[in-house]
């Protein structure tokens, strides 16, 4: 019933398709699967539920998200793509899962949102041009404070750093530029095209790397790693004792 309410919504109030008749085919599906899902926190053409005095949104569904006028397909394809949208509890933190949409409902859902404005299109990123030196030395200094050196998450104040396992190039170049959640946003300046492309070469390195010190222990980082050490050091030496110790005995 809610589905039916917030489609007819949609259709009746005026939209970014009716707004621009050239809109596609594609954004124009788009546009009922953003009714569905979308509409409830963002508002009618994006416009956004912010209002702290009014935190619900549509026909009084609980929601409060951002307006999404000139995101662009940047923004849309990466929160889509991670399964980070769309959000049940817009107060909690989205987590990178798998999509409730299928590649061409994420694709017409992208078109849609992007008609909002003249937002940023899909960046299309070049890792086999970065330097992976390079990119570890950038990550080091910009990303590793949050996600650790070998990219495998962290705890921040408030929030969890997601570790990068599962991201594709696409989805760390548009996570720079869109700044999702508590993360900063890079601009170009910050962070040109050609650096983005040896972080995203060290990213992709540091999900198999070459653990050439031997037991990588999950690469969990150096301090766990020495306490197994003292760990495995102890249990060493109580064997060594119990054995001198039958010795002595005998």
């Amino acid at each position: 019933m809610r589905r039916l309410l917030l489609l007819a919504l949609a259709l009746a109030l005026p939209s970014a398709a009716s707004a621009q008749p050239g809109l596609g085919v594609k954004a124009k599906t788009g546009q009922g699967l953003y009714a569905e899902h979308c509409l409830s926190c963002h508002g009618v053409d994006g416009s956004g539920v912010t209002s702290a005095s009014h935190p619900r949104g549509v026909l009084d569904v609980r929601g409060l998200g951002p307006p999404l006028k000139d995101v662009g397909a940047l923004a849309a394809d990466f929160y889509l793509t991670t399964g980070y949208m769309p959000l049940e509890d817009p107060h909690e933190q989205p987590r990178h899962t798998k999509s409730p949409f299928d590649k061409r409902e994420i694709a017409a859902l992208v078109a849609y949102v992007a008609s909002f404005g003249k937002g940023p299109p899909v960046p299309t990123p070049h890792p086999e041009r970065g330097d992976v030196s390079v990119g570890l030395s950038l990550f080091t200094e910009h990303c590793a404070g949050c996600h650790q050196v070998v990219a495998e998450g962290g705890y921040v104040t408030n929030a969890v750093a997601p570790p990068l396992h599962e991201a594709t190039p696409v989805q760390i170049a548009e996570a720079v530029r869109v700044g999702p959640y508590l993360m900063p946003r890079f601009e170009k300046s910050q962070i040109s095209d050609a650096q983005l492309d040896s972080i995203i070469a060290y990213v992709q390195w540091a999900k198999h790397p070459d653990d050439r010190g031997g037991w990588s222990i999950g690469r969990i980082g150096p301090v766990p790693e020495g306490l197994v050490a003292w760990l495995i050091a102890a249990v060493a030496l109580v064997g060594c004792c119990v054995v001198i110790g039958r010795r002595v005995r005998q």
